[in-house]
């Protein structure tokens, strides 16, 4: 038996817990600053587009993606999008005045516009993938938080989550067809002041996990994006879509997130 194993069995137990209990509290601190990704790809999306084509491109995106990428893109015309499990008539109203689609992740409601809108792919070869949905859910909003609070803005993230997951009170927000969802704030939401100024929405496929998140009610004076890009990972590189990525995006958008038997599924 080693000297060390013969120290450590002479240690009272007393003394043996709280230096377990810091321990584990360092561990907790350190992966709450550490980097979400080991490595980033960064894709500017300047060119506004329609908002089928915008979902086509996020799924697109997921299909082909190597290594994590985030999207950051504009919208063509003031839009709306609802969640998978949304209905129509909840949102018919604005089809006169926003461009329409219906998400392939959940959630409710979202105007888009004038918000900072982007989505996150995670191929499942990456590591991260195999954390649950909303571990990575909280933590991709602790990044942005912390993105914002370094820009000088009072951001928190709301509630904490626990190894369950969703809280009832999010199962019922997520599950709810016809919310606004900047209106229903839920756990790991970004919170400034009292409102909720960023939520996102998921879908996990074999292939990999999206997620589409929207920032949006305050005045942004920084470059929010690249901020935010870098604190998800300290190594970021920067992507551009090839034709093949847009060539089955407008097959998505055309077969799928641009067609009336899509919009009107429920």
């Amino acid at each position: 038996m080693s000297s060390e194993v013969e120290i450590s069995l002479e240690i009272s137990s007393s003394r043996r817990i709280p230096r377990l209990l810091d321990s584990a509290r360092n561990d907790k601190a350190q992966q709450a600053t550490r980097p979400l990704f080991a490595d980033l790809t960064i894709y500017h999306d300047e060119s506004p587009h329609s908002a089928a084509m915008n979902m086509a491109i996020d799924e697109a995106l997921l299909a082909t993606a190597v290594v994590p990428t985030i999207r950051f893109y504009r919208w063509r015309f003031p839009a709306l999008s609802f969640g998978y499990f949304g209905k129509f008539s909840d949102v018919a109203i604005y089809a006169a005045e926003r461009d329409l689609v219906r998400r392939w992740t959940g959630g409710g409601i979202v105007f888009h516009g004038e918000d900072l809108t982007y989505s996150i792919v995670i191929p499942a070869s990456d590591p991260v993938f195999d954390e649950s949905s909303i571990a990575i859910y909280e933590k991709i909003h602790r990044a942005l938080c912390g993105a914002l609070v370094k820009a000088g803005q009072r951001a928190v993230v709301a509630g904490g989550v626990g190894p369950g997951g969703f809280s009832a009170a999010t199962r019922g927000a997520v599950n709810a067809s016809g919310y606004n969802c900047f209106a229903n704030p839920v756990r790991a939401d970004v919170m400034m002041d009292g409102r909720k100024i960023a939520g996102a929405a998921q879908r996990r496929t074999r292939r990999g996990l999206l997620q589409q998140g929207s920032v949006q009610g305050f005045a942004m004076k920084t470059d929010l994006a690249q901020e935010f890009a870098q604190a998800l990972s300290a190594n970021c590189s920067e992507f551009e879509a090839n034709e093949e990525i847009f060539r089955r995006a407008r097959e998505f958008a055309q077969q799928k997130y641009g067609t009336e038997s899509w919009q009107r599924r429920r």
